[in-house]
């Protein structure tokens, strides 16, 4: 778009929100697109809380070759590169500049970086089938589906679970039910205004089931960080396996 669209940025950025409208605030650097609810969980760690649930939960499935879809700046990435289990990752984004972020923390391309083909960043959409990263074992989805629109949720379902279908996928999302808690979230806000919904456990074990019965998978739910025992843990994370 940028390219045939050279010099009229305004009519590129409008072409682009409308293909893939998650890259409408890929201008903003990662720090400043996440702070407002980075401030939120920064209390009760619940970002490293996350991230070490989710790698304990790829390790427990045994596969080696990952895709994190909607990998950002690279965060998840960072830490698995550092896991000898892991052969192969792929970083999917469609922001290209985030995948720019996450190509400098890994030190791609440079001394002391991974080897040439074990990580592999991709510029591309969840709405858009994709075999590049096709061969993963597992795929993640790291508080990726929140920011989508959720009329757009059974077209990304389709394309991951059913015409990609990896043995297993992973996904966290916020508890909404938790969001009480939060002494700075005004009641009925999101975390992040980027969000485009939260969902508690009812709505999250249901669409787990839906996913179940349409695709074939299981789903084991999980809880990530403290747990209330009336609220729940501030995340929620689903490993389906298929």
């Amino acid at each position: 778009m940028r390219r045939y669209l050279r010099n009229r940025g305004a009519l590129a950025r409008i072409a682009l929100e409308r293909l893939a409208p998650e890259t409408a605030n890929e201008v903003l650097p990662p720090e400043a697109r996440a702070a407002p609810e980075q401030a939120l969980e920064a209390p009760i760690r619940l970002n490293d809380l996350r991230m070490d649930a989710v790698v304990q939960a790829i390790r427990a499935t045994g596969g080696t070759s990952v895709a994190d879809l909607g990998c950002g700046e690279g965060k998840l990435l960072y830490r698995l590169v550092r896991e000898k289990w892991v052969h192969k990752l792929f970083g999917l984004d469609p922001a290209i500049r985030e995948l720019e972020w996450a190509a400098k923390r890994l030190k791609l391309n440079e001394f002391g970086g991974p080897p040439e083909d074990r990580v592999t960043l991709l510029h591309g959409s969840l709405t858009y089938r994709d075999s590049r990263w096709a061969e993963a074992d597992v795929a993640v989805l790291v508080e990726v589906i929140e920011h989508l629109d959720e009329d757009r949720l059974p077209m990304i379902e389709r394309i991951i679970f059913g015409e990609t279908a990896p043995k297993f996928v992973i996904v966290t999302t916020p508890n909404a039910d938790y969001n009480p808690l939060f002494p700075s979230l005004a009641a009925g806000a999101f975390r992040h205004p980027d969000h485009r919904f939260e969902w508690g456990r009812v709505r999250f074990e249901a669409w787990a089931a839906r996913i179940g019965e349409i695709y074939g998978y299981s789903a084991a739910l999980s809880g990530i960080g403290a747990v209330d025992p009336v609220l729940g843990a501030p995340t929620q994370m689903a490993v389906f396996t298929r």
